[in-house]
């Protein structure tokens, strides 16, 4: 592993504020003002641990409405074992300030947040918000982990998204513990393209689906931002429980598309295993009897599904990841993996108490 450019023995600052080692620091960073006048602050938690060790930068929600990363990242910065954290984590479990308060994947002017680094002092909106992130936060990392969810009306099957031939990258991707890695291209101006253009390795972890929280996804990914870190030698190695999963990497992936404007109907769910010819779902016509098949195109595992039912021609409705094998022991240890996130302690879904009976 390479080392680290930070030293955690040394004071760390960000954005004008100063954390001594073994110090945890709320901040918020100038972002950014609404119409009226009211300031917004990038919130950033800044955990210094004592010792040498990576700077780990963990961020959700640069698109608005994906809301699993930021409940992963509030259950992760209670996690006990940071106390003996090496190196130092950086904490922003809403980066897209706007599109959170709205509700909304984009930015005030419409633009993708995503799309927009390393963002200009001087240019939209858009790009000033990424330029004070990207300089105030990002260049001070050494790691990333970016927390996404599909988007609205899709459900994503928990993935990591990696360019595996970028240096650091694939040690992070195989280091998050999950079955499915899908070898993904850099975008110009995303986070990924851009951090790694300096250097700084970024996978993505894609988990269900916008505005829902799914308990499965957020424990599946505070497991796997652990998992990272004990591999990057941030957290001390042994674990009291382990969740291990065999990963597989998927080097190539395709969209499917409804072939007419209807009501569809999904087939397969997130996880199956496909052949080339099965069907994945039928689009049939609401006011006759006119209805299509939706054919797979090529063997693989269903990583997204959409569920809206009414959809146009063209839509997206399956996104298949293609792997070098894609036999059953995938689809298998794709359930055995859900089945472990289960049975862990950090898996519960709260229940209300019903109240006694009026008496």
């Amino acid at each position: 592993m390479a080392k680290s450019r930070k030293t955690s023995r040394a004071p760390f600052t960000l954005a004008g504020h100063t954390v001594q080692p073994g110090e945890r620091l709320q901040i918020d960073v100038p972002a950014a003002n609404l119409y009226t006048h009211t300031p917004l602050g990038l919130p950033v938690e800044v955990i210094h641990g004592r010792r040498d060790g990576p700077v780990l930068l963990v961020c959700a929600a640069i698109h608005g409405d994906e809301l699993n990363g930021v409940e992963i990242i509030r259950r992760l910065r209670s996690f006990r074992a940071l106390n003996r954290l090496h190196g130092t984590l950086l904490l922003v479990p809403v980066v897209n300030l706007f599109g959170f308060l709205h509700k909304s994947r984009y930015l005030p002017d419409r633009r993708d947040l995503n799309r927009c680094f390393p963002g200009l002092e001087r240019g939209s909106l858009a790009s000033r918000f990424a330029h004070i992130f990207f300089d105030e936060v990002v260049r001070h990392s050494t790691h990333i982990i970016d927390l996404h969810t599909a988007a609205v009306h899709r459900d994503n099957l928990p993935q990591v998204r990696a360019a595996l031939d970028e240096p650091g990258v694939e040690e992070m991707a195989m280091g998050f513990s999950i079955p499915v890695i899908l070898n993904s291209g850099l975008i110009e101006n995303s986070l990924r393209a851009e951090a790694g253009a300096i250097g700084i390795p970024v996978i993505t972890y894609e988990a269900g689906e916008a505005l829902r929280l799914d308990e499965k996804s957020i424990v599946t990914g505070v497991r796997g931002i652990v998992s990272v870190m004990r591999n990057l030698g941030m957290l001390p190695s042994r674990r009291i429980s382990m969740i291990r999963s065999e990963p597989y990497l998927a080097r190539s992936s395709k969209w499917f598309r409804s072939p007419m404007d209807g009501v569809f109907r999904p087939l397969v769910k997130l996880g199956a295993r496909v052949e080339e010819g099965d069907t994945l779902g039928v689009v049939a016509a609401p006011f006759s009897d006119v209805e299509s098949l939706l054919t797979a195109g090529q063997d693989g595992i269903v990583i997204c599904v959409n569920n809206m039912p009414l959809v146009n021609e063209g839509d997206a409705l399956f996104h298949i990841a293609r792997f070098a094998e894609a036999t059953a022991v995938v689809e298998g240890e794709i359930a055995e993996h859900v089945s472990n996130v289960e049975g862990d302690r950090l898996y519960e879904i709260e229940t209300v108490q019903p109240e006694p009976p009026l008496t």
